[in-house]
């Protein structure tokens, strides 16, 4: 079995958010009143909230890399699957739930598994943009034509940024 790819490239934001969070808990301590320890309190009740979904995620996301054929994956969304991967990634991002703790891990687990960079910005757009477990809510809120309008104005630019994300990818280079 392979490991992850890419390192541990998580070891800079998570040296800057330590930085932050300890700079902050200090302010919070300097300014009396016990308000570093209501913030504490404030981010134990968000993380016991949130890390049911982060550890379900990251599941998918493992199990994406390990569970689906390489050569599936580079068929369907890979480096040669061209548009029709771009139209899978657009879609799957809209249908995907949740916030960014769900989509970020199952667009690393794509990435890992065999993506292409295209795919990977289409799904990640399609996921902000389309968002269709959100459009209940919209049409209630909104409204049926405003939402419909906003559907249609920006459904084209998941599919657009990947095709931009793809040409960029090669212009780059590794």
């Amino acid at each position: 079995m392979s490991k992850p790819k890419g390192g541990n490239t998580m070891l800079i934001p998570t040296i800057i958010m330590a930085v932050a969070a300890l700079g902050l808990v200090i302010i919070g301590y300097l300014k009396g009143g016990g308000q570093h320890i209501q913030g504490l309190k404030y981010a134990l009740d968000t993380t016991m909230r949130i890390l049911p979904l982060l550890v379900c995620a990251f599941i998918v996301a493992g199990m994406v890399q390990v569970l689906v054929p390489q050569g599936l994956i580079a068929k369907w969304i890979g480096p040669e699957s061209g548009l029709k991967g771009i139209i899978i990634g657009s879609l799957a991002g809209g249908l995907t739930p949740g916030g960014p703790f769900v989509s970020l891990p199952v667009a690393a687990g794509l990435m890992s598994a065999g993506a292409s960079a295209g795919t990977t910005v289409a799904f990640l757009t399609g996921w902000a943009l389309i968002a269709i477990n959100r459009l209940p809510m919209e049409v209630g809120i909104l409204g049926w034509r405003f939402t419909l309008v906003r559907l249609l104005a920006t459904a084209l630019f998941a599919p657009v940024a990947g095709l931009l994300a793809e040409r960029l990818w090669r212009i780059l280079g590794p």
